[in-house]
């Protein structure tokens, strides 16, 4: 058990690439799920098509699970490097399967070591050796005491869309193992509400349900980790819901033909990381001053350059809300869990359209590839369609001056209408200019459009809060920290306000300001050098955050560790 954390459990399952750990992570997220507990699963893994060590980590209980823990309870060791590995986090009397082809010589451990033959119950059964984790899952199920054909009845499930009957048959066969070493069961009392009614679902697969809902009728993406499944899910899911996907030749092609497919009036969004949208910056600003709605899902990892590709950071705040040349409104959301990934990626694709401007969803290798138990109403976000031009006809101003800086927009192909759009500056029909009049006018026009923002404030979540309101003590943060947050501040010493930023552009300074008034301790917490969120609420509020919790190792925090350092503050 998690030292003061007696509710929850933390299963490690670790291999090298090509093993098969995140299936057999999601595998087990799933499986608990099924039998009603909440979960949060996080993979992590090097850059290596083969070999390297590769994990997984999930952490469930009865309530919802916002991050995993670094203790570990049960370690499933596909290969003797992965005990030895994670040996330090292994609680007292924690239980270790490990595969029988192997004999770690790790010591003296107060964990428990129970040999299971995983490669070997694969080959027995004619299964191919990526599938044989699941055999993992029935000794463990063995452990927590359900009786084995309500386990095969869980196994169908959980592995119905990858052939169960063979996984089911490993499920049995790993089962059976422990159950003739005359393992010792420890039976627990299994949530009375059966499976919780949500899905297991990462932020990727998140973000692109919340583009669908809001009316997404075109997805183009090249594959860069850590955003891809998001361009896998939405390929799969094409034909179904009649989607455009593509996939073309590189990131910068990527939002030009999303471009091209948006001023022809299809929704359309792109998907990439960090040095991605460095690729785009360009184009980013032709939509700027063109007026053509796009959204970028951007997933940031660790950087510089191509820094730790497959790891995390928040390192990309300031740069992504200050992305591209010249000054043009933007908006900037950062989802902090998996269903504000749902959430905030509807709102971004309405608010380009709702404003005719480049929307960036940022998520992080952690948030986009991490899973939850997550119930999301797909039917709560609709399409918002802007402000459409009725009747155009031949005097149509693409680029008309408006009270609240819209242009009424039409497409190519309206009858008799002309629809320019141009990386120029432009008088009101779409040709190029340079008198200053008119540049400065257009400027204003576009500049407007933030007062529709501001106003907005009102009516979607810019900053969330958690935990003590009434506390002197105040911890910041953003993103996907917000799971170890919410987490640690279980194990703090001290009662403390939780503030949570989403919106960073257009930035809702005054609610900042009046959650963190009258505070004692203020404390942020991000997962970069250079405390980004900091700097950018002392731009907004004047406020200066000094105490800071950073972390730039590309690992995510976890809970015990923030709370330990935050209790040193307090």
């Amino acid at each position: 058990m998690n030292a003061g954390l007696s509710t929850l459990r933390t299963i490690a399952i670790g291999g090298a690439a090509g093993d098969g750990i995140r299936e057999a992570g999601v595998n087990f997220s799933e499986f608990l799920s099924e039998i009603g507990f909440r979960t949060f699963s996080s993979f992590d893994y090097p850059s290596l098509i083969r070999g390297g060590h590769n994990y997984a980590r999930i952490t469930y209980g009865e309530d919802i699970v916002r991050a995993d823990y670094r203790e570990l309870d049960v370690l499933i060791a596909v290969n003797d490097d992965s005990v030895r590995k994670h040996l330090d986090e292994l609680n007292e009397n924690a239980l270790v399967f490990v595969e029988t082809t192997y004999a770690p010589n790790v010591g003296a451990i107060s964990a428990q070591l129970i040999p299971l033959p995983m490669k070997q119950i694969a080959e027995e059964v004619g299964a191919p050796q990526v599938a044989r984790t699941s055999s993992s899952l029935g000794a463990y199920g063995y452990v927590l005491g359900i009786p084995l054909d309500r386990l095969k009845e869980i196994a169908h499930t959980v592995f119905a869309n990858v052939g169960s009957d063979i996984n089911v048959q490993l499920v049995e066969r790993g089962y059976r193992h422990v159950e003739e070493l005359g393992l010792q069961q420890q039976p627990i009392t299994l949530p009375n509400h059966g499976r919780t009614g949500g899905e297991v679902m990462d932020g990727n697969k998140a973000i692109a349900k919340g583009l669908l809902a809001a009316g997404l009728e075109a997805y183009v993406g090249y594959p860069m980790t850590p955003s891809t499944s998001t361009l896998q899910f939405l390929a799969r899911a094409g034909k179904e819901r009649g989607l455009k996907v593509i996939h073309p030749e590189d990131e910068i092609a990527v939002l030009n033909m999303a471009i091209g497919m948006a001023y022809a009036g299809k929704r359309a969004a792109v998907g990439t990381a960090n040095g991605g949208v460095a690729l785009m910056q360009e184009t980013i600003s032709m939509a700027g001053v063109s007026e053509v709605p796009c959204v970028i899902l951007e997933s940031m990892r660790m950087g510089p350059a191509t820094g730790v590709a497959t790891h995390t950071s928040q390192g990309d705040l300031l740069f992504t809300i200050n992305v591209a040349h010249g000054e043009f409104p933007r908006f900037v959301v950062a989802p902090g869990d998996v269903e504000e990934c749902f959430e905030c990626a509807a709102d971004a694709m309405n608010m380009a359209w709702k404003y005719q401007i480049p929307a960036i969803i940022l998520s992080d290798k952690q948030l986009s590839e991490s899973y939850m138990s997550v119930e999301i109403d797909e039917d709560s976000k609709g399409p918002d369609l802007g402000k459409r031009a009725e009747a155009p006809g031949s005097e149509y101003k693409r680029y008309a001056i408006t009270d609240d800086g819209i242009s009424p927009l039409a497409f190519p192909g309206t009858p008799e209408a002309v629809v320019k759009a141009t990386s120029y500056e432009h008088i009101e029909e779409g040709d190029a200019t340079e008198d200053p009049i008119i540049v400065k006018a257009q400027q204003d026009k576009r500049f407007r459009k933030l007062e529709g923002l501001y106003a907005d404030f009102a009516w979607f979540p810019t900053v969330k809060t958690y935990g003590d309101l009434d506390a002197d003590v105040a911890i910041i943060f953003w993103g996907s920290t917000k799971g170890a947050v919410l987490e640690a501040h279980k194990q703090l010493k001290t009662p403390a306000k939780l503030v949570q930023v989403l919106w960073m552009e257009p930035f809702d300074a005054d609610r900042v300001k009046a959650e963190l008034a009258g505070m004692r301790v203020v404390i942020d917490v991000e997962a970069n050098h250079t405390a980004q969120l900091a700097a950018l609420i002392r731009q907004k509020t004047s406020i200066e955050i000094h105490n800071k919790v950073l972390k730039y190792d590309a690992q995510p925090f976890t809970p015990t560790e923030l709370a330990r350092e935050i209790n040193a503050f307090l």
